[in-house]
Formats: C-alpha cells, sequence, structure tokens
C-alpha cells in the first residue's frame, strides 16, 4: 500500500506548562500541508519491521517512528506480520514539520486498511499517542486543535485556503531540547514574539523564545520574512528549525524564495506549499 504523509505548521502554539508525567500541556493550531513523505508498506507472513529510507540522515533500525508504529499496531491488535516499510522523504529532519510523525500515522493507517481492523481515527489515535505527541494529529489529516501533550485533537476549520513559504536553515532543532529549556528561557532585546493576526487566526509560538535564544539565526529569517511585502505573517513552526510565512499567493511565495536564497544562501532549504482552506 502507498500513500502520502504530509508535513505539517504550527500556526499557533501556547505552552500551558510542565505536566506530573514530564511533558508539557499545550495549545495548538496545527494544520496539514501539501509538503508530504510517500510512504509503502507490504506485509507477509512473520514477525518483524524493516525500514528504509532515502535519506541516509534518518534512521532506519527500530528507532524509526515508522517501525514503532508497526509494533505499536501489533502490541494493539495481537496481529503478526513481517512489515517492509518504505520512506521517500520530502520533509526535512529536525524542521518543527513533524515528518517522522507523519510517516507513523501513515503506517497506522495503512495496516488499518491491509489487515482490515476498522479502527477508524478514534482507535488509531490512541495507538498513535503512544508513538510521539504529534502522532495523533496525522491520523485524520485535517485543520485541528491540539490539547493536553497532544493527544486531544479537536478538528476545525479555515476561511480561506493558505499560502506559504517555508525556509529551512542547515541545522536541526531537537524537540526535546527545545521543551526542556522552555521555562528557563529568556527573550532576545529587539526580537518581536508578539501575537501576529491575519484573516481571522492568531500566530504565536513560545518555542520560539528557548530557539532564539540558541539559534540566533532563526530570529534573523523571521524578521527577514515579515520585512518582505508578500508576507503576511512570519512564524517558526513547532520546536524549528523551519520559519514559514503566510503570503498573498503562491506566486508571491516563490518570489520570496528566490530572495531567500540570494540573501541567505544556497544552503537554505525552501519550499512553497498550501495549507486546505
Amino acid at each position: 500500500m502507498k500513500l502520502r504523509a504530509p508535513a505539517k505548521v504550527n500556526l499557533s502554539l501556547r505552552i500551558l506548562g510542565k505536566r506530573a508525567d514530564g511533558f508539557h500541556n499545550l495549545e495548538s493550531l496545527v494544520t496539514p500541508i501539501s509538503l508530504a513523505d510517500e510512504i509503502s508498506v507490504a506485509t507477509s507472513i512473520g514477525q518483524g519491521v524493516r525500514v528504509h529510507c532515502d535519506d541516509p540522515a534518518v534512521p532506519q533500525d527500530d528507532s524509526n517512528l515508522a517501525a514503532i508504529a508497526a509494533r505499536q499496531f501489533h502490541s494493539h491488535t495481537g496481529i503478526r506480520f513481517d512489515a517492509r516499510i518504505g520512506i521517500r522523504k520530502r520533509i526535512p529532519s529536525g524542521a518543527g514539520l513533524g515528518g517522522g510523525s507523519s510517516d507513523a500515522a501513515a503506517v497506522l493507517v495503512a495496516l488499518d486498511s491491509i489487515f482490515e481492523t476498522h479502527l477508524g481515527p478514534d482507535g488509531l489515535e490512541k495507538i498513535a499517542a503512544n508513538i510521539g505527541s504529534d502522532v495523533p494529529f496525522f491520523i485524520r489529516r485535517v485543520p485541528a486543535w491540539m490539547r493536553g501533550r497532544g493527544e486531544e485533537i479537536a478538528p476545525t476549520d479555515f476561511s480561506q485556503k493558505i499560502s506559504l513559504l517555508l525556509l529551512k536553515p542547515p541545522f536541526a532543532v531537537a524537540t526535546p531540547w527545545a521543551y526542556k529549556r522552555w521555562s528557563e528561557s529568556i527573550e532576545l532585546p529587539g526580537v518581536d514574539y508578539g501575537v501576529q493576526r491575519w484573516a481571522d487566526l492568531e500566530f504565536v509560538n513560545d518555542l520560539e523564545r528557548p530557539a532564539f535564544e540558541k539559534y540566533t539565526l532563526l530570529p534573523v529569517m523571521k524578521a527577514w520574512l515579515r520585512s518582505q511585502p508578500e508576507c503576511r505573517v512570519a512564524l517558526m513552526s513547532g520546536s524549528g528549525s523551519t520559519m514559514f510565512a503566510v503570503c498573498a499567493s503562491r506566486s508571491a511565495a516563490r518570489a520570496v524564495s528566490v530572495r531567500a536564497i540570494e540573501h541567505f544562501g544556497s544552503s537554505i532549504w525552501t519550499a512553497v506549499c498550501d495549507a486546505p482552506g
């Protein structure tokens, strides 16, 4: 079975405090975007999981979230199978775009279909919550509010389609580090962390504070994006390191992408994509 595993951006991300279990309570408005990995899942008689990815930077052992998803499906259903998972990466790693989590969710959806277990979104989200905080969101693949540590999903609608430009510098930000550092991080002088508004949406990200404190190129990129006339909003997605801008149109986003590479250099990764409206 083959299917797409979309990336996401956090249009807003508020951290409400640390939980007794070590995770953080959050409230985040998240949307899938048109950028996606391509996942293939093949099963046969046996009991094992093998992962192959065309990106050598992605782990291809039991630590890969896609492999963990297959094992969690087995634990939940009791079905024994041998799984071969192929991942064609389009979503960069360590980018705050949820690529690994989306791959894992795609494996759950595929296995539910292959074995006709009819778990449905609610059942799959319960399995997904055991894999990672972002994984439940990718089961339904619709704009949603994420609450709790990410396992509480409330689908929502947007009033219009959103054209996005993504910019990622040549480094990653570790999500566990960003959350751990959040409570002790400080705001940098001259950097605007405030709420931005566009259409009927609010954009803010509490994880900008720790990320900007350590990776000082990120606030520079945000300020540059906000200075471009085609950009309505600019923000970091998730724990970073991707910055995204809401643009007037896809053609406007492409124009800013060209200028961004000229300004920051060819090591910057860029993508133009859409969020559903």
